[in-house]
């Protein structure tokens, strides 16, 4: 049986957190590499790894913030949503404490407000709108 070549795996992260004057602000990587930009804290999965631990070892990688997935916001699949190959992405909200410190492939980060974000790499500006209108916000079953 041959292996046809899939997408490359990755997850993304979502840490929000209000503002001093109240509005909220989500944190952005400014990529070191191609594509260069900002973008959501994330990256690959590795070989044996599963999706919440590479979520949180990207989270320390890239921002020295040890963190708490929150819950999965969505998958995006959509192949054309990374230029240098398809991938399909999962994506979870986090919360951290502390000041993240730029490390890894992050060139610099910062909180940026919800409603004053920079132009985006990838999907992500898509992935942020979704979060920000709860398009994909987990339901709480009633009993």
């Amino acid at each position: 049986m041959s292996h046809a070549p899939g997408p490359g795996l990755t997850v993304d992260l979502i840490v929000e957190r209000p503002l001093v004057d109240g509005r909220r602000a989500v944190l952005l990587v400014e990529r070191r590499f191609p594509p260069y930009g900002w973008a959501l804290p994330g990256g690959f999965v590795d070989a044996g790894e599963c999706c919440e631990d590479a979520a949180l070892r990207e989270l320390a990688e890239e921002t020295a913030l040890r963190g708490r997935l929150l819950y999965q916001l969505h998958t995006y699949s959509d192949p054309l949503r990374d230029p240098r190959r398809p991938t399909a992405s999962v994506v979870f909200v986090a919360e951290s404490d502390g000041e993240p410190v730029a490390g890894d492939d992050a060139g610099a980060l910062r909180f940026w407000p919800l409603d004053d974000l920079p132009h985006l790499c990838f999907d992500h500006a898509r992935v942020i709108d979704d979060y920000r209108t709860d398009r994909y916000r987990p339901v709480t079953p009633r009993l």
